[in-house]
Formats: C-alpha cells, structure tokens, sequence
C-alpha cells in the first residue's frame, strides 16, 4: 500500500502534518516547508508515496462516473426525439438507476429511476400521444431495475462504512508500528520515501525509525524477509527491539545484539511456524551530536549511499560482510561498525532493494549512484520526489515490492555554535 497515506505530506513543497506521539514525536499540528527549524520541538517529516499520482486521476473519473445515468437519460431522450417512429432508444433509460447503484446512495438512486421513469413517460406522449403497451413494458422493467438497484446501492454503502471502520483501524495499527518520523533530530534532518507493494495497504516488510539517544541520532532501515502479515509482524518485532534498546545500547554492535535476542525471543512465541527462519536486513546509522562522524552497521543490507557536501556520491560498502539479523547465530558473526566522517551538509540515504533491484524493460538493475549524482544540490524532500519518480518512469510503472528510502542530512551548526572536532 502506494503507503500510502502516511502522516506526511504528500508533494515537496508546504503541507500540514501531525506529529508522531512520543518524546521524539511530540504531538501537535504543524506545517512542513521543507525546511529545518531550530529548536526543541519536532515537526513530522514529510514522508513521499506513490498515492499522489493515483488521486490525481480520480476526482474527474468520479464526477464522470456520478453523472453517466443523467447523461444516459438525455442521450437516449434526445435520440429517441429525433430518429423515426420505429427507431426507438427510451429502453436504454432502463440502464440509468443500474449505473446510479454504483456511486449513489439509496435515496439518490431511487430518484434517478424516477426521473427515468419520467422520461419514459413523456417520450411516450411526445411519440404516440398516449402510453401503450411498449412504453409500459419499459416503465415497468424501469422500475424493477430501480427497486433492485436502490438495495444494492444500500449494501454498497453498508459495505463501504465497513471497509472505512477497517481502514481506519489498519492506519492506527501502521502507526503503531511506523510512526511518522520528526523532520529534524538534534541537527540531523530527515526525509522518507515509503511504499508498500500490497494494494491498498500501508505497511509492507519494509521498516524505518529514528530516535535521539544519549549517544547521537540512532536510525534503523530494514526489511523482513516474505511478504504479507508474517512479514509485518516480524517488522514490528524488530521495531520493538530497537526503541526499546536504541536508547542504552553502548554502541551499534551492542544495539544490533540486542535486536538479534529480540528476533529470537518472538521467533519463540510467534504464530507464524516459519518466524524460526524468516529473517531481515537491517542499516544502523548513528550520527553523534558532538563529533563530524557518523558509525554505520550493515547487517546484509543493500549499501546506502554517502553524498558529500562537496558534491562526491560514493556507496558505503561494509568493511566486513555481515549476516542478516536472526541469522547471526547460526553463523557466529561478530558485529562491526563503520566510522565515516559526516560533517555539516553531508547526507547518506539509507534505502531498501526496492530500490536497488528495481529493473527496466530490458531487465537491467536501477542505477541508483548515478541518478543521486544529479539531485545531489537538491533539498532531501525533492530528491526523493525525483527518485520516486525516476523509479516509476525505470520500471515502467508502480514498484512490486516494498520501497523505502531514508535521506539523513547533517546540517550546519546554529550561528555562533562552534563545530566539534573530528
């Protein structure tokens, strides 16, 4: 689920959010520039989906469709006025409620077939002066159609306030499990691009967070193995572990540690029977308030991407290759981070393999460094609106897997604050 709506906004320029509802989520209501903004208060980051460009198409094809039964009743009258006696076009007004069941509600419906019947009625006086036994036959299938027409439309609205309750149910469930992220974490600044490849739903395998501990911003980017609920409960596992241990874990091997245990404990206790050997890549990315670095942990992730302020866009491969996380034991892996320089204006986007992996007609992989070449000088909202773009344009339409990208931006440090040493 194009995820959607998300707690975000949906173009790249102002829109209003809610913020996420926790310490580093404070809730409130604010509206999103695009822009960091000092201070202890934390705006809810515009998150990039893929449901922009479906709803664009929708209000027309809806008011078209709304007004097809009063557009069939005036083509078919006036064809019926203008040809011959024997030519005769008022059966097709019988179609008219059938096509209101669709869109409008009981009573509407109901209307429209009497107007129908109207119609008929009058074509039958303009005709022949009197209703006869033709006209009627009409008038009556009118009416039955109506009848029929109006209940169906009446089960129609029952079942679209059924699936409303659920969605509504389904977006507090997402955002349980992935909150809106804050636009801006100590001088980090944020910028997401999400979507779940299930129709109509918002949350897929795919997982992201990002809080302010003791030790700096902490991130994590992953994605379960599978598709569907078992998917989605393992990345809540996951995201459960890592808010719980994010905030006192001494370092990025520790925290993944604990994220392995985590994984192991609800493979223990999960309704899934194949929770035991489903397992999830993982991106851990901490950036300290105090030093220009950043620490990176790759637990079998595709590489992100560190953009430089200098302009320089160079993949982060891991110095040692790690397992994905609840594979670990069986493969004794000792965890290892990475330390980056990552002073003010640099970036790292932090992404999925629905990014990478994403193929073209001819099947050749999505060339990822070579498009973040060009966005480079672009602010993190409108490069992921590009790179949302450019992937659709890439693979020829909506991506069949989960997608999720995560721009982090080291900004410059408030106006008379010194910057930290390396």
């Amino acid at each position: 689920m194009g995820r959607c709506t998300t707690g975000g906004a949906r173009g790249m320029a102002a829109a209003t959010i809610e913020r996420a509802p926790d310490d580093d989520h404070a809730p409130a209501r604010a509206s999103h520039t695009g822009a960091a903004r000092a201070g202890s208060v934390h705006r809810v980051m515009p998150t990039i989906t893929d449901d922009s460009d479906s709803a664009r198409s929708r209000p027309m094809l809806g008011t078209v469709v709304r007004l097809s039964p009063f557009l069939l009743i005036a083509l078919s009258a006036a064809a019926d006025a203008e040809t011959p006696a024997g030519q005769r076009y008022d059966r097709f007004v019988v179609a008219a409620p059938a096509l209101a069941a669709a869109t409008w509600g009981p009573l509407g419906t109901l209307l429209i077939g009497l107007l129908a019947v109207v119609a008929e009625v009058v074509l039958a006086l303009i005709r022949d002066d009197r209703v006869g036994a033709a006209a009627a036959s009409v008038i009556a299938a009118t009416v039955t159609v109506t009848l029929a027409a109006s209940y169906t439309s009446g089960m129609r609205v029952r079942r679209e306030r059924d699936l409303a309750l659920v969605r509504s149910v389904a977006r507090t469930a997402q955002q349980v499990v992935l909150r809106p992220l804050p636009d801006r974490l100590n001088d980090v600044d944020l910028a997401l691009y999400y979507s779940a490849a299930a129709e109509q739903a918002q949350i897929g395998g795919d997982l992201y967070e990002a809080v302010r501990t003791p030790f700096g911003v902490r991130i994590i980017l992953g994605d379960v193995q599978g598709k569907g609920l078992p998917a989605v409960e393992m990345a809540a596992a996951l995201l459960g572990s890592f808010r719980e241990a994010a905030y006192d874990a001494k370092d990025l091997p520790a925290l993944a540690r604990r994220l392995e245990t985590g994984l192991q404990r609800y493979a223990e206790r999960a309704s899934s029977p194949d929770a035991a050997e489903r397992f999830a890549t993982a991106l851990l990315l901490e950036i300290p308030a105090d030093r220009p670095e950043a620490h990176l942990l790759n637990c079998g992730h595709p590489p992100p991407v560190l953009l430089r302020a200098d302009g320089a866009v160079l993949p982060v491969e891991p110095e040692v290759p790690l397992p994905p996380l609840n594979l670990s034991a069986l493969l004794a892996s000792d965890y290892r981070a990475r330390t980056l320089p990552f002073g003010p204006g640099d970036r790292v986007l932090l992404y999925t393999d629905g990014v990478s992996e994403s193929r073209d007609r001819r099947g050749e992989f999505y060339p990822l460094t070579e498009r973040l070449a060009r966005w480079s000088a672009e602010p993190g909202p409108v490069l992921l609106e590009h790179l949302r773009g450019d992937l659709r344009r890439y693979a020829g339409g909506p991506a069949d897997d989960d997608v999720a990208a995560l721009l982090a931006t080291r900004l410059p440090p408030p106006a008379g604050t010194a910057v930290p040493d390396a």
